[in-house]
Order: structure tokens, then sequence, then C-alpha cells
């Protein structure tokens, strides 16, 4: 059984430490614990390994937030991989900071990563892991607050959720949506 899970988030030091980024940290952190390394490949940096019998591709696109689609539509297809075995890990300003949502499908609440991948793939119906950025901005400053960096009392928490996040989408892959919504969601 093959699985891909995607991070999502923009190439370039400028943004590796924002908000918007946090797909890409998590991302790296399951690289990390199925102790693999990630490779330039198409449309972006691409980590194989495998998790208690499953091999797991880890997705980092370079095509910039709001054509994500793009490239998980083609490994989607290069490797024939089903719709119900695609995660999308991708950050939500309606969540708390940290907070934890898998859900099997929905609508792409604005968020130009899923709205490129729901066009891309032409259905919502697919896997994402939301995690919770907060949404403490005033009026019109949106994009400045997911493109900005965390706050002081953020970065402490960062690496337990971060790893939390990594953790449930490796149940994913072992124990599937269900079980993981109901040991995960909220956590």
């Amino acid at each position: 059984m093959k699985y891909l899970i995607v991070g999502l988030g923009n190439k370039g030091a400028e943004y590796e430490n924002t908000r918007h980024n946090i797909g890409f940290k998590v991302a790296d952190k399951i690289a990390g614990l199925l102790e693999v390394s990630f490779n330039t490949s198409n449309f972006g940096w691409m980590a194989e390994g495998k998790y208690k019998g499953r091999k797991v591709f880890v997705l980092k696109p370079d095509t910039y937030m709001n054509l994500s689609g793009n490239a998980v539509k083609y490994w989607i297809q290069k490797e024939n991989i089903p719709l119900e075995n695609v995660l999308i890990v991708t950050d939500d300003l309606a969540l708390p900071f940290g907070t934890l949502r898998m859900k099997m499908k929905g609508s792409d609440a604005g968020h130009n990563g899923l709205k490129s991948v729901q066009e891309m793939l032409q259905t919502p119906n697919y896997a994402r892991l939301r995690f919770g950025i907060s949404a403490e901005f005033s009026e019109g400053r949106q994009v400045d607050y997911v493109l900005g960096t965390w706050k002081e009392e953020e970065i402490e928490k960062l690496p337990e959720r971060i790893e939390k996040f990594a953790k449930s989408c490796l149940s994913f892959v072992f124990a599937g949506i269900g079980n993981t919504m109901s040991s995960f969601n909220g956590k």
C-alpha cells in the first residue's frame, strides 16, 4: 500500500519560519521519524520511506502555495496512489494555535493551497490535517499574519505540536482516518 503525505508551504528562506509553512515543518518531522531525507524531485522535495510495512511518500511542493495542486496531482498519478491514501497538511486561521483537526473531506475554507488541490483533483473528497494558527490579526492584515513569524510563546510550544501532528500523519497511514480522528482531533 502506498500513501502520500503533502505538507503545504512556500519555498524560499523568507517563508521558512512563517505560519503558512507549518505543513513543511510537519513534513520535515515525518521524514525524521521515518529516518529518510528529502531529495529534489518533480514539483518539489520528496522523501520516501516505510512505516509498518506501508510505503510512504512525503512531499513538500516547490510550486508555491497557490499551485500546490499541480504537485499533488502529479505524484498521485505517477505513483498510482488512491485518493483515500492522500493526506494534505496545512495551516488554518479558524482554529486556535496548535489545534489539530483531521477531516475526511471538506471545503477549502478560503485556503489557496487547498483550493488549488481541490481544483486539480476535481473533488473536495481528500483527507486534510489542519494546524491551528489562530486569527490574531487586525482587519486587512491576514496576508501579513500568515506570512509572519511565530510569537515567542508559540515558538516554545511548536516542537511538541509538530511532533503530535507528525505522529497523527503516521497514524493515518497505519490506523486509518477514522481511528486517527478519534485519537488525535482536538488534542
